[in-house]
């Protein structure tokens, strides 16, 4: 009898063994694979955009971005609108058909930061352009980047605004997928209007 178990002992054992022996081999390969698969899972598109975004630019303009600065002689706004831009340190830049209000010293800095970019408001006017009658204001607004490659400025449906200050505006946002130098073009009712900012941190 007590050889009897130990044969059956023995023959579990071996079984066990040999049981085992397809498991460890495909661990052995799924460890591999792992080890040989490629380093960068991320979509590249994503990876584009992180290396764009941490991009190091100085906070000043370089000569290379020409920046816009008030026209020679400067643009007045129409009645009712103010002759000076309602916001400081700031001037209107355009025509009677179509403007807009830009910094004096052509920079737009420390701007909320996003997944889709740094994000900025931008007013326009027209003498042409009635609250009332146009809800949905028919600019389109659009941008691109000058000093280096960069995925194309991402725009909002144009809206309507109105206050005291600033009359009555078109409104867009837009996220600038990355800083430095970006000229903005505006188009409304056959008037185009573009000027160029710096982005900075």
């Amino acid at each position: 009898m007590h050889r009897l178990y130990s044969t059956l002992s023995i023959l579990v054992l071996t079984s066990l063994l040999a049981g085992c022996a397809p498991s460890a081999n495909a661990q052995a390969q799924e460890v591999k694979a792992v080890e040989n698969s490629a380093p960068t899972d991320l979509p590249k598109q994503s990876q584009r955009a992180d290396s764009a975004k941490s991009e190091t630019v100085p906070y000043d303009p370089p000569a290379s971005c020409p920046v816009t600065v008030p026209q020679d002689p400067p643009f007045t706004a129409p009645e009712p609108y103010s002759p000076n831009s309602p916001f400081a340190e700031w001037f209107w830049y355009g025509s009677n058909s179509l403007w807009t209000a830009i910094p004096h010293n052509g920079i737009w800095a420390g701007l909320p930061n996003n997944p889709e970019g740094f994000t900025q408001k931008i007013f326009w006017w027209s003498s042409l352009f009635s609250l009332k009658d146009e809800l949905e204001p028919a600019l389109v607004v659009f941008g691109e980047r000058l000093d280096a490659k960069a995925p194309p400025l991402k725009v909002s449906r144009a809206t309507n605004a109105s206050a005291g200050d600033i009359g009555s505006a078109m409104l867009v946002g837009v996220d600038f997928p990355t800083l430095g130098c970006w000229k903005i073009t505006g188009q409304y009712k056959k008037t185009e209007l573009s000027f160029v900012i710096w982005i900075a941190p």
